[in-house]
C-alpha cells in the first residue's frame, strides 16, 4: 500500500509538472501567434491586443530587486516572451515539483538535493536559450554581411542598410537588428547601438562584423570589399562550427547519460529493496557517501562539458 501511495503522488505530481510546461508552451505559442498576426496585420489595421501578463504583482516587486534584474536582463537575452515575475513563479513551482518527486520516488532525504537540482536547471535553462539565440544568429551573420554589402555597393547609407536587414531577416537577426534601427533612430550612435547588440549576443563573429562596419563608418573606408571578405570568411567559420558541434554530439550526450545512468541505478535499487534509500540515508555515514557520489557525478558531468567547449 505504501509503494502504491508513492506512485500515485508521483504520477500526480509528474501530471502537475507537465500541465504547467503545457500552460507554458500554450500561452507561448499564443503570443508568438498573436505577434504573427500583429505584423501581418500592419496594412490592415486588424486590432490586435497584446497578451496579458501574469503575476503582474510579483513582477513588480521583484524588478526593484537586484536579482529580479539580472532575470530580466537574461530573458531579453533569450527571446522568451516571459516575464521575470513569471519566470519566478514557474521556477518556485518546478522547485517544489522536483522536492516532492525526489521524495516520493526515492527518499526524503534527496528533496533538498533536487531541489537544488531544479533550481540550477531553471538558469541552465536560460543559458540554453541564450546559447541557442546566438547560435542561430551567428548562422545568419553571413546572410546579414551580404545584405549590407549590398545595399551600401547600391549607394544606401549604412543605417538604411541595417534597416532594411532588419525587415528582411528573420528572427531573432531581424528583431535584434530593430532594436538597432530604434537606438539609431532616437540618437544613439552607430558605436553605441552596435555595442550594445555585441553584448546582448556575445561572439567572436558579431565582434569582427561590429568592428568592420564601425571601422568603416570612422574612417569612410571602402566598405563593401570589407563585407564582401568578410561574408566569404563568416560562411566558413559557419561550416567549421557545424561540424566540431557533430563531432562532439557523441561527448555531450556522455555528459547526460552517465548521471541518468545513477539516478536510474538508485531507482534500481529501491525498487529491487524497498525502503533500502532510507536506511542508507538514515545514518550519517550513509548520507556523507550519497553526497560525495553525486559530487563526483557532477563533477564528471561538468568536466565533460568543459571538455567539449571548443572556441573556433
Amino acid at each position: 500500500m505504501d509503494n502504491l501511495a508513492q506512485l500515485t503522488i508521483g504520477a500526480t505530481l509528474v501530471f502537475c509538472v507537465l500541465a504547467v510546461a503545457g500552460v507554458h508552451v500554450f500561452v507561448s505559442g499564443k503570443a508568438q501567434r498573436e505577434a504573427l498576426v500583429h505584423r501581418l496585420s500592419s496594412t490592415q489595421q486588424i486590432p490586435v491586443v497584446g497578451r496579458r501578463r501574469r503575476f503582474q504583482g510579483v513582477d513588480r516587486r521583484l524588478k526593484k530587486t537586484g536579482l529580479g534584474k539580472k532575470v530580466e536582463i537574461k530573458l531579453s537575452a533569450t527571446g522568451l516572451d516571459l516575464t521575470p515575475g513569471e519566470f519566478f513563479v514557474y521556477m518556485l513551482a518546478s522547485i517544489a515539483g522536483f522536492w516532492l518527486i525526489a521524495t516520493s520516488l526515492l527518499a526524503s532525504f534527496f528533496g533538498p538535493i533536487a531541489a537544488l537540482i531544479g533550481l540550477w536547471a531553471a538558469f541552465a535553462f536560460l543559458n540554453w536559450q541564450r546559447q541557442k539565440r546566438i547560435e542561430r544568429f551567428i548562422n545568419q551573420l553571413p546572410e546579414l554581411s551580404r545584405i549590407l554589402a549590398n545595399a551600401t555597393q547600391a549607394g544606401l547609407a549604412l543605417r538604411m542598410a541595417l534597416t532594411m536587414a532588419a525587415d528582411e531577416l528573420e528572427e531573432p537577426a531581424g528583431e535584434e537588428l530593430a532594436k538597432v534601427a530604434n537606438a539609431l533612430a532616437v540618437g544613439h550612435s552607430l558605436d553605441d547601438a552596435l555595442g550594445e547588440l555585441a553584448e546582448r549576443l556575445p561572439s567572436r563573429e558579431l565582434v569582427v562584423l561590429v568592428t568592420t562596419l564601425v571601422l568603416s563608418n570612422r574612417s569612410g573606408g571602402t566598405i563593401v570589399s570589407s563585407l564582401r571578405n568578410l561574408t566569404e570568411t563568416l560562411e566558413e567559420r559557419k561550416e567549421t562550427r557545424r561540424e566540431v558541434r557533430t563531432q562532439l554530439s557523441q561527448i555531450m550526450m556522455t555528459a547526460y547519460i552517465v548521471p541518468a545512468m545513477g539516478l536510474g541505478c538508485l531507482l534500481f535499487i529501491d525498487n529491487l529493496y524497498p525502503g533500502a534509500l532510507d536506511k542508507i540515508t538514515g545514518s550519517a555515514f550513509g548520507q556523507v557517501t550519497v553526497l560525495m557520489s553525486l559530487s563526483l557525478y557532477g563533477l564528471g558531468f561538468f568536466l565533460v562539458r568543459r571538455l567539449a567547449k571548443i572556441q573556433i
